[in-house]
């Protein structure tokens, strides 16, 4: 019983990460804090010029 559980165990890991690598999230890029708040200051100056024009 134990070689059996561990053979199967053995194959179900594999099934998992076959799924995991065969899935089709796709996730945002990872933007941190400090390049969030320049790209925010950059689009408020548009929005600021687009006003003024």
């Amino acid at each position: 019983m134990n070689r059996r559980k561990k053979g199967v165990q053995i194959l179900k890991a594999q099934a998992k990460k076959h799924n995991a690598k065969s899935s089709t999230k796709i996730k945002p890029k990872y933007i941190s804090k400090a390049q969030r708040a320049k790209l925010e200051i950059g689009a408020t100056d548009e929005n600021i010029v687009v006003a003024l024009k």
